[in-house]
């Protein structure tokens, strides 16, 4: 089953069960597809890369806009997106754990040959592609660095 027909059963599923929460933010996903797939150029369905990349950035979108509400004291906004942002997490593979990403990446710079910061570009690209979905940008930069230093 692909992501937009799962999406679409889970609409199904939140309507009848009146998950005004659930609702919105797989309405929101649904839309994501839906721009995907009409985008100039694209001729046939998104592939699972595709799909990934959409919940990725979404994910992220409503991380940070978690965080600026957070630190604007808004709980009443900040609440909302982290109920989204819950949703989302669930289209997406297993988060790696902090341990995890430390030896992903590590075998990453051993693959890679990268010895100092200067080699951080290279391992970035791979490890960018690698753990798509499992772990976010800021996540692996830091670990990288941390590594090359």
């Amino acid at each position: 089953m692909s992501l937009k027909e799962q999406i679409d059963a889970d609409i199904k599923r939140a309507m009848l069960a009146k998950e005004k929460d659930e609702l919105r933010a797989l309405r929101s996903i649904k839309s994501l597809i839906l721009l995907a797939e009409t985008e100039k150029g694209v001729s046939q369905a998104i592939d699972k890369d595709t799909e990934m990349k959409l919940l990725t950035k979404a994910a992220k979108q409503r991380r940070d806009s978690a965080e600026i509400y957070k630190t604007q004291a808004r709980p009443d906004l900040e609440k909302p997106e982290l109920d989204e942002l819950a949703v989302i997490n669930r289209y997406l593979p297993q988060q790696l754990s902090e341990e995890d990403l430390k030896k992903k990446i590590a075998e990453i710079i051993a693959k890679v040959g990268a010895k100092t910061a200067a080699d951080m570009g290279k391992v970035m690209g791979v490890a960018s592609k690698e753990l798509a979905g499992q772990a976010d940008g800021k996540s692996i930069n830091a670990v990288v660095k941390s590594l090359l230093a």
